[in-house]
């Protein structure tokens, strides 16, 4: 009897995902953020989260692996699945957590809220929006340009990608992270 000429290896696929990652191929990113959609889909969703929860979790992992394999900082020890669903999971415990701890303080806050409450926390939130503007300047014009068609306009990723020449929905919603970040690393400063 004849050895098939294919065998299925799990660590195969893995291999080649991270040698495309390591080339710094945006379509494995896509691929992998797809391939790992359903299941963070359910985790999120199950524990109190929503769609939108879990594609940003989703996002954020695929770009905490993205950046180790590029910086040679990760050492293949689980299927890149289980890697990308435990940075989900400890992500989304300590996201769940800090939106239990800002209930509680909202409910604390309106209990003893009075006039002045109000009127420090509308200079605040225009002391905030300032900065906003402010950090969006500071920008470069890539990020500026996706943020506000994402976000102002209200454009979809497809929408997107066609009129900013990305590859694909999933490069847009990798970009925007990377965007969000940038614009919060900026807002922490101005701050």
């Amino acid at each position: 009897m004849r050895a098939p000429i294919f065998s299925f290896d799990p660590g195969f696929a893995d291999a080649r995902m991270l040698e495309r990652l390591r080339k710094g191929e945006e379509e494995a990113l896509a691929e992998l953020y797809e391939q790992n959609r359903t299941l963070v889909l359910s985790y999120v969703t199950r524990n109190g989260g929503t769609t939108d929860d879990s594609e940003d979790l989703l996002q954020e992992a695929v770009i905490v692996l993205w950046e180790r394999v590029r910086a040679e900082k990760f050492e293949p020890t689980a299927k890149l699945s289980t890697f990308l669903y435990s940075i989900v999971k400890h992500k989304w415990s300590r996201r769940a957590e800090q939106l239990r701890r800002n209930v509680r303080q909202s409910e604390e806050t309106f209990e003893i809220s009075d006039g002045d409450a109000i009127a420090d926390e509308l200079l605040i939130d225009a002391e905030q929006k300032a900065a906003i503007v402010n950090a969006m300047d500071k920008l470069d014009d890539p990020c500026k340009r996706l943020l506000l068609l994402f976000y102002w306009e209200e454009r979809t990723t497809d929408e997107i990608a066609r009129m900013m020449g990305f590859a694909n929905a999933d490069t847009v919603k990798s970009k925007k992270y990377q965007c969000k970040k940038s614009l919060e690393k900026l807002l922490k400063e101005l701050l």
